[in-house]
């Protein structure tokens, strides 16, 4: 049964499910244009507990509906396993690299692809079409474990901020990175690489029913924005939201690293109270050369006594009566 609205100015009404399909279609295209607006990297985390791919293939329905050309990377699943589920609209617009069936060219076929993953992953832009493209790595974390971080960081910067194919002068449009990463599997080294190359950044958790994106935005020239959004993934890779925190203009904290608080275990309080400010403002530092003090020394009142210094040489003082500098023609 539908669920009624209160509408502002107007009695409650129940909305009709086309309408409720179509709120719902325009909150989902809210979040992945969001994702997408941006181009460069967009690094999706997730774990064991929160998988991302459906997520990543939510992205990539998303860029094909758009009538952009997805090129994938395909190394952990097979290519008839990670097309299942989309329709024939979006399948004609993939274009399949296939790393998972023979990655190192054992088999002999000539299917493989050549020069490997760092091969295969240049490769995925050599393309003659002009307009925008996506290029969809499943995953990154299969990638770390071939390639080194220096070199995969270098490779991800140049698809990222391309102008130009290599070898076409085709101007290309914008180019996004769609990149999934486990980052159970990796340390905080190269997952501090990777995120510091990412435009947009979403990491994925949850509760027991619902799976949240906590989303990062880095813009250039632009402070870092955060945005938590509550969400599902529905079995034709479109995406339900239940909700989510408003975007805040703040930089966000760096999820592995931990807050640590030190005031706990200090020796001396760093706040001080009203009456503590108070008698700080009210005392004169010895070293504070006021003006009353220096007049006082330069004009020394009538009644005051004079100071005189008596010096009585020690029998062992070393007086010499001789000039030391007798020897110098000065």
């Amino acid at each position: 049964m539908p669920r009624p609205f209160n509408l502002d100015g107007a009695e409650q009404r129940v909305l009709t499910p086309s309408e409720c399909v179509g709120k719902r279609t325009r909150s989902e295209l809210e979040m992945l244009e969001s994702l997408l607006a941006t181009g460069g990297l967009v690094l999706l985390r997730d774990s064991v507990e929160w998988e991302g791919r459906s997520l990543l293939k939510a992205l990539i329905k998303k860029s094909a509906l758009c009538g952009e050309q997805v090129h994938i990377l395909g190394c952990e699943v097979s290519e008839e396993e990670f097309r299942e589920g989309f329709d024939a609209s979006v399948n004609s617009q993939l274009v399949y690299h296939d790393l998972f069936r023979d990655p190192l060219n054992w088999s002999k076929t000539g299917e493989a692809l050549p020069g490997g993953p760092l091969g295969a992953l240049r490769a995925m832009y050599r393309r003659t079409d002009p307009g925008p493209v996506t290029l969809a790595l499943d995953s990154l974390s299969w990638l770390l474990l071939h390639l080194p971080c220096t070199t995969l960081c270098q490779t991800l910067h140049a698809l990222s901020h391309q102008d130009t194919c290599p070898g076409d002068s085709s101007p290309v449009e914008q180019v996004r990175v769609l990149g999934l990463l486990h980052e159970e599997l990796h340390g905080p080294g190269p997952m501090g690489a990777l995120s510091n190359l990412a435009q947009t950044e979403v990491t994925l958790s949850g509760t027991a029913s619902q799976a949240s994106a906590h989303i990062l935005y880095r813009r250039s020239r632009q402070h870092p924005t955060h945005k938590i959004q509550w969400f599902s993934i529905l079995p034709d890779f479109s995406v339900d939201l239940q909700g989510g925190s408003p975007l805040k203009s703040q930089p966000h904290p760096d999820p592995d690293t931990p807050l640590v608080d030190p005031t706990p275990h200090l020796t001396f309080n760093l706040h001080l109270s009203k009456k503590e400010k108070e008698a700080k403002d009210s005392l004169t530092l010895p070293f504070q050369f006021s003006s009353e003090k220096q007049q006082a020394l330069l004009c020394p009142g009538s009644g005051q006594a004079t100071s005189h210094i008596f010096y009585e040489p020690d029998a062992y003082d070393d007086l010499d009566q001789e000039d030391p500098d007798d020897d110098l023609d000065i």
